[in-house]
């Protein structure tokens, strides 16, 4: 198994919140080559009175391992996401003692993989996380793209976002 096994897990997840309606992003987590948690974003859909915005996929896989009957050992935890994590769930997913994170497609607007550690307060400073870009960046850009294009989705409408996704430019950037 590699990381873009793994990261098609995550997409699959991405894939059920998109057919549902929501905000096409999946995360799985995986401990010592099986997947111990899942979670797709939800609380997104036009029908929603009001938008969740804490059940991030993320959140979502991280809360199962509590209640999943798991031995947790986040040293040896991988967590592969369809979107770059924000600066919530990278909060979350540091304190949780994850030790790498792998994404598919970067968020300009929000992503918060980018931040740099050692400038914040001592709780985060001597946190160490491997972050690795890019894994199977097409397939998830392409299912943003879909869920962008369509009109009845709102979530994000009009945001830098959206743009970012639909600029043709956007395509042409590399998969790592």
């Amino acid at each position: 198994m590699n990381d873009e096994y793994y990261m098609g897990l995550a997409l699959e997840q991405a894939k059920e919140a998109f057919n549902k309606g929501e905000f096409p992003v999946g995360c799985v987590i995986v401990q010592d080559g099986k997947v111990v948690a899942a979670g797709a974003r939800e609380g997104t859909t036009p029908d929603k009175f009001f938008c969740s915005e804490i059940d991030h996929a993320e959140i979502r896989a991280l809360k199962l391992i509590e209640t999943g009957g798991v031995l947790f050992d986040p040293g040896k935890a991988v967590l592969y996401v369809t979107l770059e994590p924000c600066l919530m769930c990278f909060g979350a997913i540091i304190l949780s003692g994850i030790k790498k994170i792998v994404y598919a497609y970067e968020d300009p607007m929000g992503g918060g993989t980018r931040c740099d550690l050692k400038g914040l307060a001592p709780l985060y400073e001597k946190c160490s996380i491997e972050v690795v870009p890019g894994i199977l960046r097409r397939e998830s850009l392409d299912l943003f793209v879909l869920f962008f294009k369509n009109e009845r989705n709102l979530y994000w409408k009009n945001s830098y976002l959206e743009t970012y996704t639909l600029n043709p430019k956007t395509k042409e950037i590399q998969e790592k």
